[in-house]
């Protein structure tokens, strides 16, 4: 018998959707070598002195950091970061690099961000040889330094990821990370976990929307919660996690 397999041939273009797919759970998985495992952004420390108690609380606080966080804002330094990447303007990419870091109102959520960062950059080394001079120039730009948004920028850009997915896989990477946390610290069970996730889908896809919206002069945040919990973390008596 005599299968006829044209039928299933992928055309290019479906080949290109596909790997575009793949590459975005690549980059948005918990897997992926940065130590995104190892922070709780302050969590542990509002957790510890019962400023999140259960679940509920757990999710209100990250819809309030999804609606006027810091995540809000460096996604949208994320979306600016890709389109730079896109135009190979190593001057843009670097100018929004700084002004994140400076953005940063704590010491430890800038390293958090610069290690993560640097993490993802020598993973893109690693994998992409051929763009050795375009990945040195940056490195340079940018004070050997490298914040984790921009770093996703690049990596979305170079894998043919669409702007509006790589949004939604930075988001979502955050989101699961500190339900992950969550879970580990209050404690959730697991099945908990995966419902608040699941709960959250679409405050995520809507406060994605907002940002795709927002011009640079809206790039503001209110987290002096979270900033004050980032600062008082290492002096936690026992911890999980890193400040």
């Amino acid at each position: 018998m005599v299968i006829d397999i044209s039928s299933h041939r992928i055309s290019q273009a479906a080949m290109q959707s596909d790997l575009a797919l793949l590459r975005l759970l690549q980059l948005a998985s918990p897997t992926l070598p940065v130590g995104a495992y190892s922070y709780s952004e302050a969590l542990e420390t509002l957790i510890s002195t019962g400023k999140i108690a259960d679940i509920e609380e757990l999710e209100s606080w990250l819809r309030q950091e999804l609606s006027t966080g810091a995540v809000r804002m460096e996604a949208a330094v994320m979306l600016r970061g890709y389109q730079a990447v896109q135009a190979q303007d190593l001057a843009v990419i670097a100018h929004w690099h700084h002004w994140l870091s400076a953005a940063r109102e704590t010491e430890e959520l800038r390293w958090q961000s610069w290690q993560m960062g640097l993490a993802l950059f020598r993973l893109l080394q690693a994998l992409h040889p051929e763009q050795a001079d375009f990945f040195t120039q940056l490195y340079e730009g940018c004070d050997r330094t490298c914040n984790f948004a921009i770093a996703f920028a690049l990596a979305a850009a170079l894998w043919e990821i669409d702007p509006e997915s790589a949004l939604l896989g930075y988001c979502q990477s955050w989101l699961t990370n500190l339900i992950g946390a969550g879970v580990k610290l209050i404690p959730l069970g697991q099945t908990a976990g995966q419902k608040l996730l699941m709960g959250m889908q679409v405050p995520l896809i809507t406060s994605t929307q907002e940002i795709q919206g927002l011009t640079d002069t809206q790039l503001v945040s209110c987290s002096w919660g979270l900033s004050l919990a980032s600062m008082n973390h290492e002096t936690e008596y026992s911890r999980l996690f890193r400040s």
